[in-house]
């Protein structure tokens, strides 16, 4: 299916998705946000795909933030239904068995950062400027970044970031820990295809199982995190990769993970 706000291209278990409105710094509106929901909605469905690369069209800009226009004709009820949409699509590829990989180049700014914050991992090239400037404008984050820049960040610096609105480079998003890797901008895609080519290469399901693991610790107590991961290590014991990962290590070879 064509997008409007969309490139998509999938090669092999690796499809990668841009959104594509540069005379529009790649900015969110209720268009792209539709269309990314319906993309992730196929993706999903395809069994093949493992992983995905999520970034911005052209070195300008990942996603600048939200549309202006539509944010200053919003009523009350219209900026929580808004904000359930953006929430909504960003649990989904959060939580989704995806792995998710933010090429982040550019202008990272509102929904932009809070896009790479859903995902599962944060590379971005040394041209990126990101941050959460919403009280510039008179509002808030909506699409989770209060809370998501928080787990990621830590509080103090949270409160930093979103209440004096700034925005922040490639080194200081990585010292402390909003992105986990900076490249330069010509190399951004290729370093991301090949994090996703080594992650392809593991045992699927082990991927999906530990991804599970991680994010649920960042929703409960240690005690709690403990057992559920005792849980999903006792299903993947059970699984026929985890014969062949470990056959083939004691057998000296490389495993051929099937996903079963």
């Amino acid at each position: 299916m064509e997008y409007k706000n969309l490139l998509v291209e999938k090669k092999g278990s690796l499809a990668t998705v841009t959104v594509s409105r540069p005379k529009a710094l790649n900015a969110l509106n209720t268009e792209v946000i539709a269309e990314l929901y319906d993309v992730w909605r196929n993706l999903e469905s395809d069994t093949n795909i493992g992983v995905v690369i999520i970034t911005g069209d052209g070195e300008k800009s990942f996603v600048a933030g939200a549309d202006i226009g539509e944010l200053n004709k919003l009523d009350s009820l219209e900026g929580i239904k808004l904000a359930e949409r953006g929430q909504g699509l960003y649990w989904k590829i959060e939580n989704s068995d995806i792995i998710s990989i933010a090429a982040i180049n550019g202008f990272a700014l509102g929904g932009g950062c809070e896009l790479a914050m859903a995902c599962d991992i944060r590379i971005a090239s040394k041209n990126v400027k990101i941050g959460q400037p919403e009280v510039n404008l008179g509002i808030i984050p909506g699409y989770g970044g209060t809370q998501r820049l928080a787990r990621l960040v830590g509080k103090g610096m949270a409160k930093l970031l979103i209440l004096t609105g700034d925005m922040i480079d490639a080194e200081e998003a990585l010292r402390i820990g909003l992105v986990d890797k900076i490249t330069e901008p010509a190399e951004l895609l290729s370093e991301a295809e090949k994090l996703a080519g080594k992650i392809l290469s593991r045992g699927p399901k082990a991927v999906i199982s530990a991804k599970r693991c991680i994010n649920f610790a960042a929703n409960s107590d240690l005690d709690t995190g403990l057992r559920y991961e005792i849980i999903e290590f006792g299903a993947i014991c059970a699984t026929d990769d985890s014969k062949e990962g470990t056959s083939a290590f004691m057998e000296k070879r490389k495993p051929n993970f099937k996903g079963a």
